[in-house]
């Protein structure tokens, strides 16, 4: 019989990439717009 595919271990090894790929994406999109929501609005200047 052939034996098509991965083995188990080497789809963890995959999985554990992608899900590390995933998290850097999400907090890269994620951050910057949390940032802003913090950030303090400038002073409109003598109003």
């Amino acid at each position: 019989m052939k034996k098509t595919g991965i083995t188990r271990k080497q789809a963890i090894k995959k999985m554990g990439k992608y899900a590390a790929l995933t998290a850097i994406g999400t907090f890269t999109i994620l951050n910057p717009k949390k940032a802003q929501a913090q950030s303090v609005a400038p002073n409109p200047g003598g109003w």
